[in-house]
């Protein structure tokens, strides 16, 4: 099986969709992963917490350019079949 770079661009780009499906209210923080202010000042983020930014953010970011990328995907796997 051929790698190519396509290939790894759409693999990417489904689990960018996959991360930014997530709702926090109805599933993260059902399992725990909910938003946390509970953080002192000046102290470091964990793991958990950062993963939750990272997530928190890819949803803020990417929402418009995850729009235009699927399209683009989309109109390129029906042309090229």
């Amino acid at each position: 099986m051929v790698v190519s770079l396509y290939n790894l661009f759409e693999a990417t780009l489904l689990c960018i969709n996959a991360i930014a499906v997530l709702h926090e209210e109805r599933f993260l923080a059902k399992v725990g992963w909910g938003r946390d202010q509970s953080r002192g000042f000046g102290e470091e983020p964990g793991v958990k917490a950062q993963l939750m930014n990272l997530i928190h953010s890819v949803r803020t970011v990417m929402r418009i350019p995850l729009i235009f990328l699927n399209a683009v995907i989309i109109i390129f796997k029906l042309i090229l079949g």
